[in-house]
Formats: C-alpha cells, sequence, structure tokens
C-alpha cells in the first residue's frame, strides 16, 4: 500500500512538516518546541479552537449552498415553463410568417 504522507525533520532548525503525496502540499508544520518526545504535535487550546472554527464554517457553507440549489430547483419549473412557452410562442409566429 501506497503512503499517503511523508514526515520530514528539518536538520537545521529540528521544524518537522508534514506533506501529502498525492497533492504535493503541506500537511502540517511545526517547529522543534512544538513536539514532544515522541515526534507528535502537542496540541493546544488555540489548535483545537481555530480546528473547530475551520469545520464549523465548512458545516455553514456546506448548508448555505444547499439552500441555493434547493431555491434554484424550486423555481426550474416555472424557468422551463417560461423557456417552453417562448418557445412555443417562437414557433407560432415562424409559422404565421410562412
Amino acid at each position: 500500500m501506497e503512503t499517503k504522507e511523508v514526515a520530514i525533520r528539518c536538520p537545521c532548525c529540528d521544524s518537522r512538516i508534514t506533506v501529502d503525496v498525492r497533492t504535493q502540499k503541506i500537511v502540517t508544520w511545526r517547529r522543534a518546541g512544538e513536539v514532544d518526545h515522541t515526534g507528535k504535535p502537542i496540541v493546544t487550546d488555540e489548535d483545537w479552537n481555530s480546528a473547530q472554527g475551520r469545520v464549523e464554517g465548512r458545516l455553514a457553507a456546506g448548508e448555505d449552498r444547499f439552500d441555493a440549489n434547493l431555491a434554484r430547483e424550486k423555481s426550474r419549473e416555472k424557468d422551463l415553463d417560461d423557456l417552453f412557452k417562448k418557445m412555443s410562442d417562437k414557433l407560432k409566429d415562424a409559422d404565421d410568417e410562412d
């Protein structure tokens, strides 16, 4: 199985970064003092609050997109009826000209 993330330690400053192999983007970055003796990041209250804020923002954005798409679907029948009437009138006008 292919590894999806690679952990790298800087030899100069001892910082650690984690890179997603597939997207080639940095997932996490921690300074030397921000990891414990096992190399795992030390998570602070600020980190948890930041993560919670991002999750709540995504949930709110998802609800907004859902509401917008639902409103568009509700008006779709009216839009199709208007388009059908417009094309019928155009066809009727073309028949009248002939």
